[in-house]
């Protein structure tokens, strides 16, 4: 099955080229994962829009901003939300004296927030960008961190400034209010800051304000070894549980780059851990949304952590940490599972074995629960064609029907050879993706449950769990991949230049578009609403920062 959705990049590019102005294209070229092609700095609204309305690729997973010796560039990955097989990359170089480009934002609106970060990074400028300015440091930051010329032991002054009001033009009718929720503040789940303005009680304009714990991870990334030194990292993008997840996401890149085969028995063991810590990502969801809606403390919040500790002490006996698991190697994983294996199965099924009656006691306290539906339902609308434009993914996406999972879509791991169904519900509200996680838990669990059954009954000697890795690997290339992550897509983009360590590694954050979309689904809605709506999203600050 991959290897046929992998067969494609030629007709792609014929595509490509067929629909687009001679004059447009510069070059063809390839990725490890797409065929991609070059184009002209100044036409890269007209080239993207009849790539998204005539070819299909309506889905703009990620955008990528670096600088060479001699010019600047921005690489989009872009695909489909109806075939995540046929991937393209769109690569727009400019020059190092006048690194200006076209912007992208009109045709693809996640691209916004996209080409604000490598503007703040890199020091491209976007031609045509609605809002141009810094994202994830303050405005007065001196230069670029992830430029050639950067100056890292240059001081940086915020100077105290007086704050202007930010409402001291408006014309909208009625009494309107500036207030600011965060970025200390228990209902952000995070240091996240919102702006909001108020039109009585209702949400005239927010945006997100965000970066307070932004440390570079793609240059520290960068500093480090493809073997060893990376690794670590992945799991900080995500304190919620999903590390396993994340971890997985680099294991997919430099395993393509340098031609890593991972044995069968270690997909297993990925496949069935990276489950377990879905599950805790949407446990914790549950047990914190519950707090944000509807205040239950007692109960639904501390069932939640109940069944949180049952699965941490899981991943413990197989990983040795309760968080920062860094399990996942290059080429499979670190240790088999636990002595005595028995006990570890016994263990993991008599969790999944009591989750059904579980669920039924969230459903019962939550989604059955009168208050939490008068907060949840038609609150945090998403239809689905504006999640498509805000390159909206996982269980946020699902939930406003987009039948969109990379698991299935383009398989890795186990996931392909096990029984298991995509959920999606219709509903595009803050109780959809509320309902999405809840029967994800269930899936995951399914999930698990398959993989037990398959570790029990492999053969004791050839229970292979980490391929032959070289001691120092030293790719060339360049790839993006993405796992479905707890939050959705997470996607890493390298590009080797045959040294130990990556000339640039690219984060694509599910929640870093996903949160770009929120002054979309709160604008009109009650500010009580606004906090429903925010904690729907499930955000984690350490993937939208990084």
């Amino acid at each position: 099955m991959h290897q046929q959705q992998r067969s494609q990049p030629d007709r792609i590019v014929d595509e490509t080229v067929a629909v687009l102005p001679d004059d447009v294209i510069v070059q063809r070229t390839s990725h490890e994962n797409a065929p991609a092609v070059v184009i002209r700095a100044d036409r890269v609204q007209e080239v993207l829009s009849t790539l998204r309305f005539e070819v299909g690729f309506d889905h703009c997973s990620c955008v990528t901003s670096q600088e060479y010796e001699d010019r600047f560039e921005t690489v989009y990955h872009l695909t489909s939300y109806d075939d995540r097989a046929r991937e393209l990359s769109v690569i727009v170089p400019t020059t190092k004296d006048n690194p200006i480009s076209e912007s992208a934002t009109p045709v693809y609106r996640t691209t916004d927030w996209h080409e604000r970060e490598a503007y703040d990074l890199v020091g491209i400028e976007y031609a045509d960008h609605p809002d141009l300015r810094r994202i994830l440091l303050p405005e007065t930051w001196q230069g670029h961190p992830l430029s050639m010329d950067y100056d890292q032991s240059q001081s940086q002054v915020v100077p105290l400034r007086e704050h202007a009001n930010p409402i001291k033009e408006d014309s909208r009718q009625g009494d309107t209010m500036f207030l600011n929720i965060g970025p200390h503040h228990p209902s952000t789940h995070g240091v996240l800051h919102l702006e909001v303005v108020l039109d009585g009680e209702q949400v005239a304009d927010v945006e997100p304000d965000i970066g307070y714990i932004h440390r570079c991870e793609e240059q520290m990334c960068q500093q480090g070894t493809y073997r060893h030194q990376i690794m670590p990292y992945p799991d900080r993008w995500d304190w919620g549980g999903a590390g396993l997840l994340n971890e997985w996401a680099y294991a997919r890149v430099i395993e393509d780059l340098a031609d890593i085969e991972v044995p069968e028995y270690a997909q297993v063991i990925r496949t069935m851990s990276a489950e377990l810590s879905r599950i805790l990502s949407h446990l914790l969801f549950i047990a914190m949304y519950a707090l944000d809606v509807s205040g239950e403390f007692t109960a639904a919040f501390m069932y939640g952590y109940r069944d949180r500790e049952i699965v941490q002490d899981l991943l413990e006996d197989l990983t040795g940490q309760r968080l920062m698991f860094n399990y996942f190697r290059v080429g499979g994983v670190a240790w088999d599972i636990p002595e005595p294996r028995r006990a570890f199965f016994e263990d993991v099924r008599s969790f999944t074995a009591d989750l059904p009656r579980k669920l039924d006691e969230y459903h019962d306290l939550l989604t059955n629960n009168e208050a939490f539906q008068v907060r949840c339902v038609d609150t945090g609308e998403l239809p689905p064609e504006v999640a498509k434009q805000y390159g909206v993914t996982g269980p946020v996406a699902r939930g406003s029907g987009i039948d969109y999972d990379i698991r299935r879509d383009d398989p890795y791991g186990y996931y392909d050879r096990l029984e298991w169904d995509v959920i999606t519900e219709d509903g595009c509200d803050n109780l959809a993706r509320v309902l999405v996680r809840l029967r994800e838990i269930e899936e995951s669990a399914a999930i698990v449950e398959q993989c037990i059954d398959l570790l029990e009954e492999w053969p004791e000697g050839e229970r292979t769990f980490q391929a032959n890795v070289p001691r120092t690997l030293k790719p060339s290339g360049e790839c993006y991949r993405a796992v479905e992550g707890a939050k959705g897509e997470l996607g890493i983009y390298i590009r080797a230049d045959g040294t130990e360590t990556p000339a640039r590694f690219k984060i694509r954050g599910p929640s870093f578009s996903n949160l770009s979309a929120l002054p979309a689904m709160a604008g009109g809605e009650f500010v009580a609403d606004l906090v429903a709506t925010l904690g729907s999203l499930d955000t984690i600050m350490g993937e939208v920062d990084r």
